[in-house]
């Protein structure tokens, strides 16, 4: 696969997890946008991992770029706070209220971390 197929999934992950956060008022649009928007994040890691070696790649972080190095650590945290949000989410789909305020502000932080990761990912294709 080209990198500019990675690209492109990239893209469009973000605009589907841009158009999920303005769902967000409506649960039955807004839980399933999330989750192909999750997922499929998860699939592309898997992809450039399997067609890429990307953890080998990425464990060299002593001869790696910085912006290599950032770029990992934003997608490895990205794919962590993937799972609290599936957590806190299905808790807030079982009538959990009280875990509305860190969902909101750790769904903030994960969408600012996609967006980081999206961005620091051009940086290491032009190197």
């Amino acid at each position: 696969m080209t990198q500019a197929a990675f690209q492109i999934q990239s893209t469009i992950i973000v605009l589907l997890m841009v158009i999920g956060i303005s769902l967000r008022k409506d649960r039955r649009k807004h839980v399933p946008m999330m989750l192909l928007v999750i997922f499929w994040d998860i699939i592309l890691v898997l992809q450039i991992e399997l067609t890429r070696g990307a953890i080998a790649k990425a464990s060299k972080v002593a001869t790696n770029t910085m912006i290599m190095n950032i770029h990992v650590t934003l997608a490895i945290s990205t794919v962590i706070l993937y799972f609290f949000m599936l957590y806190s989410g299905r808790k807030l789909i079982k009538g959990d209220r009280s875990i509305k305020p860190l969902h909101l502000k750790v769904g903030l932080i994960t969408f600012v971390l996609r967006i980081a990761t999206y961005v620091t990912s051009y940086f290491i294709v032009i190197r």
